[in-house]
């Protein structure tokens, strides 16, 4: 299906926003939201407190335009869980005839940390609802706090010189509970819809989105989407999906993969790498995108 079939679609997410300028938060939601009418009108979504939910619903304003639950920080997964049964259990009663589709967005402090343990009962429980990730690599709405998102050296507030430890594969944990689980990036608006289409048809499922941040990750407004790009083009960023049978598909390979210092360079928060530290990381991803490609060979027949 094309984007631009998707974009015709009735606007869910307005403007009115007070999202940073080169934001790429609002653009993933649009995204997902567009696509997601394809296959149900009837939207609700659950949102964590995070960039997202603070930005879009400053009281007495809203950019939503369908059904919307704010959530604590860590249980956008749990509430979702409790809606999603609910309407089932109404609709088995008669009392709900529409059919309803349960979208979840949590930025990456509130999936990969303290959200974990919500999200990974839902997946493990089978309840029927998409889970959205928004990963800017940081605590960005409280002032750039590490997460467990957060790649190595990045610098953040509470990572001064660096932070030391690699970033995990959420992606690779959500898919250990045999769901749907897939990795994209902003820029990529083909691959990003694709995969919401197939993730709602495959509920459970978890999407993360590469979301870079213009304010936090210090580049200019404008460069949102060639920052978003690099990563994918640098191996920084693989696209990937792993489906419940455990195969992975790596869905663009590069023609000539890109070096990781022309990512890490265009962002204030690596500003402090050494060249031992630049070669480090290429190390890294370059073992990462090896491990990809051995996985997808290997899996392939399933």
């Amino acid at each position: 299906m094309l984007v631009k079939e998707i974009l015709e679609e009735k606007e869910l997410f307005v403007s009115g926003h007070r999202c940073c300028a080169g934001c790429a938060i609002p653009i993933i939601v649009k995204l997902v939201l567009a696509a997601a009418q394809k296959i149900c009108k009837n939207i609700v979504v659950g949102c964590a407190t995070g960039c997202l939910e603070v930005c879009s619903t400053i009281y007495p304003f809203t950019s939503w335009k369908c059904p919307f639950i704010h959530n604590a920080f860590e249980n956008v997964a749990a509430t979702m869980s409790g809606v999603e049964r609910a309407y089932r259990v109404l609709k088995k009663k008669g009392k709900v005839k529409e059919d309803v589709l349960f979208i979840a967005f949590g930025g990456d402090g509130g999936t990969y940390d303290i959200g974990l343990q919500a999200l990974s009962g839902a997946a493990e429980r089978g309840d029927k609802f998409l889970y959205v990730c928004y990963n800017n690599q940081g605590y960005m709405n409280t002032g750039n706090q590490r997460s467990s998102a957060t790649p190595y050296k990045a610098f953040t507030t509470t990572t001064p010189l660096g932070k030391l430890e690699r970033r995990k594969s959420l992606v690779e944990i959500l898919a250990s509970h045999r769901i749907y689980s897939a990795q994209t990036s902003v820029h990529a608006f083909q691959d990003l819809t694709e995969k919401v289409i197939k993730g709602i048809k495959n509920m459970p499922a978890y999407i993360e989105v590469l979301s870079p941040c213009t304010t936090n990750w210090k580049f200019k407004p404008e460069e949102t989407i060639e920052i978003s790009k690099l990563a994918v083009e640098t191996c920084f960023w693989p696209l990937y999906e792993i489906y419940p049978s455990g195969k992975y598909v790596i869905n663009y390979k590069p023609k000539e993969k890109k070096p990781v210092a022309e990512f890490l360079k265009r962002q204030g928060r690596f500003k402090k790498l050494s060249e031992k530290d630049i070669k480090e990381i290429q190390k890294m991803v370059d073992e990462n995108w090896e491990r990809l490609l051995r996985l997808e060979k290997k899996t392939s027949d399933l």
